[in-house]
């Protein structure tokens, strides 16, 4: 069960800021191997594994576990203003993206158990009602999250929506696996967008106090702006305002400097321990 931390997402907002017309080349962004030697190409969140610990280590934070694919049938309203959060990236009843999964979803599979939802979805969207949802809807989600088309429309929607533009507007800001990781947890918590409490303004304040890799900047130096950026934010709002993940678990990873985000990882969120071996 999620803790009292979970996170808010604002999936109708603008997606990113956009990239810059000239990406620098992953070769032209850190320091060029000494002669002789040949630097192997880094892996991105992007990689099936890599993505897997990405998705472990947001699930640690979200639901106080690894186990993300345990969450495609968990529900529940935690009194934050969003109505229902649900699913393995926190869908919200009130934030447009829990309405945008089940029209994907219907999509996918016309008449499936959640397409009757779909009136009401659209009339609490904006809002923290459950009128016309209720027991009935979380059951029939609970039972959906059975159904594989369902996992496969919670897959594309985080991918859309969250997983796909942070790690591209990672990649063009000459970040390695780490750095596209800590984009991607900032999008899952603070919504896409450019507003000041959104991940482009995050990203936009952490620009003025660093340069990124693709401008030529340090890469520990631009992360720790943005995650100090992140932070400011964070405790703007008192169901954000615990900055473990940040603190306990990024920063850990960076201070250490695996920028490759390579396990073994241990860290910390909200006081709880967690491992990743391999």
């Amino acid at each position: 069960m999620r803790t009292q931390h979970r996170t808010v997402r604002l999936a109708l907002a603008a997606l990113l800021v956009a990239a810059p017309a000239t990406v620098a080349a992953a070769g032209t962004v850190h320091a060029a191997p000494a002669a002789g030697t040949v630097r192997l190409a880094a892996v991105g969140l992007d990689d099936p594994h890599k993505k897997d610990i990405a998705m472990q280590l947001v699930s640690s934070a979200e639901n106080s576990s690894l186990d993300w694919k345990a969450q495609y049938k968990y529900i529940e309203d935690i009194n934050d203003g969003r109505g229902y959060t649900a699913g393995i990236i926190g869908f919200c009843s009130g934030t447009g993206d829990m309405l945008e999964l089940v029209e994907h979803y219907t999509d996918l599979k016309p008449g499936n158990i959640l397409a009757k939802y779909l009136p009401a979805l659209r009339k609490v969207n904006g809002t923290d009602s459950h009128s016309g949802l209720g027991s009935a809807f979380e059951r029939d989600w609970a039972t959906a999250a059975k159904d594989t088309v369902f996992q496969q429309a919670q897959n594309e929607e985080r991918d859309r929506v969250y997983f796909n533009p942070s790690v591209s507007r990672a990649k063009s800001d000459g970040l390695r696996a780490l750095g596209q990781f800590i984009y991607y947890d900032a999008i899952v918590m603070h919504g896409p967008g450019t507003s000041s409490d959104s991940f482009g303004g995050i990203r936009a304040a952490a620009m003025k106090k660093a340069r990124t890799p693709a401008q030529g900047g340090d890469e520990a130096t631009y992360l720790k702006a943005f995650l100090e950026a992140r932070k400011v934010v964070m405790k703007q709002e008192e169901a954000h305002a615990d900055t473990s993940r940040v603190d306990t678990e990024q920063l850990v990873f960076l201070n250490a400097g695996n920028f490759d985000l390579n396990p073994p990882l241990k860290w910390k969120v909200y006081g709880d321990s967690y491992t990743i071996n391999s």
